[in-house]
């Protein structure tokens, strides 16, 4: 049937095309989702790493719609024209999978072994443990079956359980995030342990403070989502906040690990995620033609990823894929976030570097704001420290000429 209440006649020359039908809001979330993703383009699936960077800025729209609707960034950035330099490199996946095997071999007794030494000695070594199949169809598929399989570990008590690469899901501002820890293993008693494999190596005992804290927050969300699984046995496990963490030990490829405590990192983590816009708010607030597809042209993807406000830190250049072009996109616009959030905190009111160096010349700017006050104080007492060399002086047109005191009083975006 046409698309058109009337048809052209033979002799009218050819026929209209015909529009696509536009999109409506009662449209499903999944479908809205791969509308922005861009047509036969492939989701890419949200993992912990990336979702632990995006509860590091809840306060970035424009991750969270671009994460939820599975868009790959890094594609993006380089349609942007803003390549990023972001993510492992191929050596380092190579040498991280060949030391996982590793660590699983033989059944995972080495795991096993590890889990009980660190965390667990009191329970009874772990003999002939059980490592079911976790294989299924998609992902809702593999969360179902491991659900069922913790609940069945669970139930059997008395011994362990090896769950290879189990599928959760965790809840993101109204969208199912599905997550792949490493590991999960269950106790004798029924408790749960995340484990957390990594291929950075631990020397005397001890490793680089900055990865580890990427790896508690990384285990901080496969925790969360274990919680959602044990809500709903009855009764509910208990899921250990002390996760295993097993690296290289020294310079070798021999495993060894260490407890690490994630209550902090998972309370923080609630409290971020909790604080996201749902993603079907910020959906539904964009253009109807918005779609976020890097084989768009250059002019309608900018204008796509610009209607979607985002929160740029300096952070984020090692978190996230579009840092480059956000950090020029906020340096253009003078924003004072580009300096660094305490430096964003510190200024209050003041959200551009024009505001500042106004609020410093005296030219704007409430005096009883302490930002203000502060400013002002500063470029005094550099104008008095440097004399009349720095001193600023009016042309009679009432411009200012020369290098002001108040400009040095802000640092500038580099």
């Amino acid at each position: 049937m046409s698309e058109f209440h009337g048809s052209a006649s033979q002799g009218s020359g050819p026929a209209p095309i015909p529009k696509p039908r536009p999109r409506t809001r009662g449209t499903a979330l999944r479908q809205r989702l791969a509308e922005l993703r861009g047509p036969d383009v492939p989701a890419k699936a949200l993992d912990a790493r990336a979702l632990a960077a995006l509860a590091a800025n809840p306060g970035c729209k424009r991750r969270a719609i671009l994460d939820g609707a599975g868009v790959d960034k890094a594609a993006l950035a380089g349609a942007l024209g803003s390549p990023s330099a972001f993510g492992q490199s191929q050596f380092a996946l190579t040498r991280g999978n060949a030391f996982e095997a590793k660590v699983k071999a033989d059944g995972g007794a080495e795991l096993l072994r590890l889990v009980h030494e660190r965390l667990d000695p009191a329970a009874p070594p772990p003999v002939d443990a059980a490592v079911p199949e976790l294989s299924a169809i998609g992902p809702e598929g593999r969360t179902a079956r491991t659900a069922l399989a913790l609940r069945e570990a669970t139930a059997a008590t008395g011994g362990w359980t090896l769950l290879d690469h189990p599928m959760l899901a965790l809840d993101v501002a109204g969208s199912a995030a599905f997550l792949e820890p490493d590991a999960v293993v269950v106790h004798p008693d029924g408790s749960w342990t995340v484990v957390e494999i990594k291929s950075f190596p631990m020397l005397d005992g001890s490793a680089d403070p900055a990865k580890v804290g990427a790896a508690a927050r990384q285990a901080a969300v496969y925790v969360l989502a274990l919680e959602e699984v044990a809500a709903r046995l009855d009764p509910p496990p208990r899921v250990r906040h002390r996760v295993l963490l097993v690296c290289p030990k020294d310079f070798s490829n021999l495993p060894t690990a260490s407890a690490v405590d994630v209550r902090k990192q998972r309370a923080v983590t609630a409290r971020q995620l909790a604080r996201l816009t749902r993603i079907q708010d910020i959906a539904d607030a964009l253009p109807e033609d918005a779609c976020f597809s890097p084989e768009l042209p250059a002019e309608q993807l900018t204008a796509a990823v610009e209607s979607v406000e985002a929160a740029y830190a300096p952070e984020c250049l090692a978190a996230c894929e579009l840092a480059f072009h956000c950090r020029g996109r906020s340096r253009a616009a003078g924003a004072v976030t580009a300096l660094g959030r305490s430096v964003r905190a510190d200024l209050g009111a003041l959200t551009t570097v024009e505001d500042v160096l106004a609020a410093a010349r005296g030219e704007a700017g409430d005096p009883r704001d302490p930002a203000v006050a502060a400013l002002r104080r500063a470029a005094g007492l550099r104008a008095e420290a440097l004399g009349p060399a720095a001193s600023r002086t009016e042309s009679p047109d009432g411009s200012w000429q020369g290098r002001t005191p108040a400009a040095e009083a802000v640092p500038a975006c580099r």
